[in-house]
C-alpha cells in the first residue's frame, strides 16, 4: 500500500529517557570520539552534538509503526531510509536529566525515489521546556503517496551557505564493527544496520551504516579541528543523506565553507561520490 496521507498531524506518545553519564560515554566511544569533555567524569559530562538521535529513536519508531502507517506491509516499511536532518540544540543535556521525546508526522510529499515522511521530534523535560528539536525526512524507496501531498508544517529553512574557503581534507575512516558497536551504544536498533538478510529483504546491498554514525563521526572532526573541541559551541546541525556506506570504508571530510557562526562541509566516499551534502553547523 501507498504511504497514507492520513499520518500527517498524527505523533507518537511521550518517550522518557534518562540520560546517564554511561549512555554519554559509551555513545562518544561508539564514534571513536575520546573528548574529554565527553568521558571524564571528574567534571559535569557533555552530550555529544548529534547524541539527541539517541532520545529520539524510540519516538520515530512508535510513529513509524503507529495506528495510522497501519496500511503499509512490513515490507513497506523496511524500505525507509533517513534522508534529512536538522537538529537545533536549545539547551544542554547532562546527566540526570529525565527527558521526554514527540515525533510529529508534518508533511507528506512524492519523491523520484519514493514517498517522503517528514518528521519534528520535540525532546522536553517535565515542565515542557524544549531541549532540542529535530526535523527529519525519511523516505520510503519505491513506495507511492496516496493522496497527493499533505503539509501541515513548513520546516524552517536552512542556512545560507557560508563563503566558500580553501577546502580541507580529514580522513574519516569506517571500522568493519561500527555499525553494531553504534547499535548497541547509541540504543538506536534498525535492522538494515546489523543484519545482512535483513537489509538483502529490504532491497539495500547489505548492512548500510546508520547516517547518524557517519555524521556523528563528522561532527566530530569539525568540533576537534574548527572549534578547539568545545561542543558547547554547537547549535544547530544537519545535512542530506545523499549515499549508502558500507563497511569497512575510508570516507574523507570536506569543509568548503566558513563563516563567523556556520561552516560547511561534506563528507565523501573513497571514489568521491557525496555520502552527506549540504552539511552545516552553527555555532556561537
Amino acid at each position: 500500500m501507498p504511504l497514507p496521507q492520513q499520518v500527517v498531524g498524527t505523533c507518537s506518545p511521550a518517550i522518557e529517557n534518562k540520560i546517564d553519564a554511561r549512555w554519554l560515554m559509551a555513545y562518544a566511544a561508539s564514534i571513536d570520539d575520546f573528548n574529554p569533555r565527553y568521558l571524564d567524569t571528574t567534571q559535569t559530562l557533555r552530550a555529544h552534538p548529534v547524541f539527541p538521535v539517541c532520545l529520539e529513536w524510540d519516538a520515530i519508531v512508535a510513529l513509524r509503526f503507529g495506528p495510522d502507517m497501519a496500511p503499509m506491509s512490513a515490507a513497506e516499511q523496511a524500505r525507509a531510509v533517513h534522508a534529512e536532518h536538522d537538529l537545533h540544540l536549545l539547551k544542554p543535556l547532562q546527566p540526570g536529566l529525565t527527558l521526554f521525546s514527540v515525533a510529529h508526522a508534518i508533511a507528506v510529499e512524492a519523491r523520484k525515489p519514493g514517498a517522503n515522511l517528514v518528521k519534528r521530534i520535540d525532546t522536553v523535560d517535565a515542565d515542557g521546556t524544549l531541549f532540542c528539536r529535530t526535523y527529519q525526512h525519511s523516505l520510503y524507496r519505491g513506495v507511492a503517496l496516496l493522496d497527493g501531498p499533505q503539509t501541515l508544517e513548513t520546516p524552517p529553512p536552512w542556512p545560507d551557505p557560508a563563503p566558500h574557503c580553501p577546502a580541507l581534507y580529514f580522513p574519516l575512516p569506517i571500522p568493519p564493527g561500527a555499525a553494531h558497536v553504534y547499535t548497541e551504544c547509541a540504543r538506536i536498533w534498525n535492522p538494515i544496520h546489523t543484519d545482512h538478510a535483513h537489509a538483502l529483504a529490504a532491497g539495500l546491498p547489505g548492512i548500510i551504516l546508520h547516517g547518524t554514525i557517519t555524521l556523528a563521526r563528522a561532527v566530530s572532526l569539525l568540533v576537534h579541528h574548527q572549534l578547539g573541541d568545545d561542543a558547547s559551541r554547537v547549535t544547530r546541525l544537519g545535512c542530506r543523506f545523499s549515499g549508502m556506506v558500507r563497511l569497512p570504508s575510508a570516507l574523507t571530510l570536506r569543509i568548503d565553507g566558513r563563516g563567523p557562526q556556520l561552516l560547511n562541509f561534506s563528507v565523501l566516499s573513497d571514489a568521491g561520490s557525496a555520502i552527506i551534502s549540504r552539511g552545516f553547523l552553527c555555532f556561537t
